[in-house]
């Protein structure tokens, strides 16, 4: 059996964590092609949101609208965009992409044609993570 990414990234990426939430971790995408880029991922490895109780089902989605509003906050996008896809990764996770009307591939999806990786340097990425820290408290 393969491992799976989302099930190590919380360990493998330190420099990544934004927050660990009661039922999801948040790290900052290593590529900000799309400032703000973020992941919101289960703790458990579960691939359908029917696969979760109500309970936890709800507190999920708590902790994603959170993430969402705190980048929202912060970066005042035009949109936020919520992907929920898991075809290529099988374990819950969300894409949230702040998406303003100045970036390049607007208003298309994120995935319409390739593009440079921005990566940034290792202070500009803990910047980044404690701003959005900030406005998840």
């Amino acid at each position: 059996m393969q491992t799976c990414p989302m099930c190590t990234k919380w360990h493998d990426e330190p420099a990544l964590r934004i927050a660990e939430l009661e039922h999801t971790l948040v790290m900052l995408n290593r590529d900000q092609f799309f400032p703000g880029y973020t992941f919101v991922f289960t703790k458990e490895h579960v691939t359908e949101l029917f696969h979760l109780s109500p309970a936890v089902r709800q507190g999920v989605i708590e902790e994603v609208t959170a993430v969402a509003a705190a980048l929202y906050n912060l970066l005042q996008p035009a949109k936020m965009n919520y992907e929920l896809l898991g075809n290529m990764v099988p374990h819950m996770h969300w894409h949230l992409v702040p998406r303003f009307a100045t970036d390049p591939l607007w208003p298309r999806p994120i995935w319409s044609e390739p593009h440079e990786e921005v990566i940034l340097t290792a202070a500009e990425s803990a910047e980044r993570i404690e701003l959005i820290r900030k406005q998840l408290v």
